[in-house]
């Protein structure tokens, strides 16, 4: 079974999608003793820690073509959507973040179209619309579930998920060859020390000395950085490898139902428009990745 690329692929989806849609509920509670630019920077610390002993035997056998490539999807896959997740939820419900986060696939098709002048079919077509018009509107709901006023946080998870469109691309395109392992250990590697010496600049330590819940926050952040970004881009990684770069990101088909799952656990109001929203982001990536994957036989 598990040597099946289809059942290997749905067993990776899975378990992607049980961990992500976890780490929205992880980012909430290291927002309690940290701010988000330390959970963003303490998250790619501590999945650099993890992944050293894998990068480092590595480092000598990547030219420096490939070096470029890593630190690109370094950024744009872990870097930039680290500091941007954790800057939407001091404004944005856990299980809000994750259902935006559905929106990965639209934006890789976009990134692929632009940057690959790929050709933008009808059902891809329909599929960005219903998923932005979704998004657009998951935005204007209120905290009492009425529509009001856009909550311009959402435009953090919004700039996370193209910025994961670009990465998916650059590894379907540059690094479709790399073991997964090296893809990611050497790519949190090249961005690693630009976390590492935001966290000094910030008053970091000063955190410990004031409240109790920080020891928690720091261990939420710490699954986060270990489990949600090293273990899980492991994986990832795997998976754009085996599938094209759209159908990969159809793992948020099922992060959005974890994430709602969490949010309501811990108390979070989830109103009839929300479900509207999350209802037309799923019936948007649907059609996307059918299209997607429509072609790709055809192909």
């Amino acid at each position: 079974m598990l040597k099946n690329p289809k059942y290997f692929s749905i067993i990776i989806l899975t378990t992607l999608s049980l961990i992500w849609g976890s780490s929205f509920i992880l980012i909430k509670k290291s927002l309690i003793g940290f701010s988000s630019g330390q959970v963003a920077s303490l998250r790619i610390i501590f999945a650099f820690i993890v992944l050293f002993p894998v990068a480092l035997p590595r480092l000598k056998k990547i030219t420096l073509k490939q070096y470029k490539f890593l630190f690109l999807v370094g950024l744009t896959a872990n870097l930039l959507p680290a500091f941007l997740f954790a800057k939407a939820e001091t404004g944005l419900e856990s299980g809000l973040t994750g259902v935006l986060n559905s929106l990965t696939p639209m934006f890789t098709l976009i990134v692929g179209l632009i940057a690959f002048n790929g050709k933008l079919r009808k059902g891809e077509l329909i599929g960005l619309i219903i998923g932005l018009i979704g998004s657009a509107g998951l935005s204007f709901v209120s905290s009492s579930g009425e529509l009001s006023s856009m909550n311009f946080y959402a435009l953090f998870v919004v700039a996370a998920t193209i910025c994961y469109g670009i990465s998916a691309n650059i590894i379907k395109v540059h690094l479709n060859d790399f073991n997964p392992k090296m893809l990611t250990s050497v790519s949190i590697f090249t961005i690693a020390p630009f976390a590492i010496i935001y966290l000094f600049t910030t008053d970091f330590f000063t955190h410990f000395q004031n409240t109790s819940e920080t020891w928690t926050s720091l261990g939420a952040v710490f699954i986060l950085g270990a489990v949600g970004t090293a273990f899980a881009l492991i994986l990832f990684n795997r998976l754009i490898q085996t599938t094209s770069a759209v159908s990969a990101t159809s793992v948020t088909y099922l992060i959005p139902i974890i994430a709602i799952l969490w949010g309501i656990i811990d108390g979070e109001a989830f109103f009839p428009l929300h479900l509207l929203g999350v209802v037309l982001i799923i019936i948007g990536v649907y059609f996307v990745t059918k299209a997607n994957t429509k072609v790709k036989k055809e192909n």
